[in-house]
């Protein structure tokens, strides 16, 4: 059974140069979604959206440390919210004065966004990949981005199962 393949290339580049506008565009895009979202303003992300909400699936958190031992790997990968100034690094938990928790839950977020949208534009690497190509563009853009986004989502369930504990314990004592 033939494979239908949609060829949508328009720029015709040999090896080398599909390699580098690769690796360009990809530095781009994660440049680009990085900062935008850097420059977010808190308001967009103090809360729990659509996209942002706790799934049955992820049972409170319990599928990152079961399903995928996300505590074996999550410290090894690279943690870039400082990488623009005024980011935040989520490599500690904030102070009080610095917004503790709360703001620690809106990096997060923060984080997440900026690696769901550096996924978006993987079907744009059709237009120079040949057609065999694209699918491994659109794996690397899961394989790079998916990783990340389990670990904001993880940290986020412990931080709001804190939170909720806190304020649970405050009403009890009021």
């Amino acid at each position: 059974m033939a494979v239908l393949a949609l060829d949508l290339q328009v720029a015709h580049l040999n090896s080398i140069e599909t390699l580098f506008v690769d690796i360009l565009a990809w530095g781009l895009i994660h440049l680009g979604t990085g900062y935008a979202i850097h420059r977010a303003p808190v308001r967009w992300l103090d809360h729990d959206t659509w996209l942002f909400r706790a799934r049955a699936f992820e049972r409170d958190g319990n599928l990152y440390l079961t399903r995928f031992r996300i505590l074996r790997w999550k410290d090894d990968l690279p943690e870039a919210g400082a990488m623009f100034a005024g980011g935040i690094s989520k490599r500690s938990l904030l102070s009080d004065a610095d917004g503790g928790l709360p703001r620690f839950a809106v990096e997060t977020r923060r984080a997440e966004l900026t690696h769901w949208l550096a996924m978006v534009p993987a079907p744009l690497f059709a237009l120079w990949n040949p057609a065999y190509a694209v699918p491994l563009m659109v794996l690397y853009a899961l394989a790079f981005n998916l990783p990340f986004i389990m670990i904001q989502r993880f940290n986020r369930l412990r931080i709001l199962r804190i939170l909720r504990r806190r304020t649970e314990r405050s009403a009890r004592a009021a």
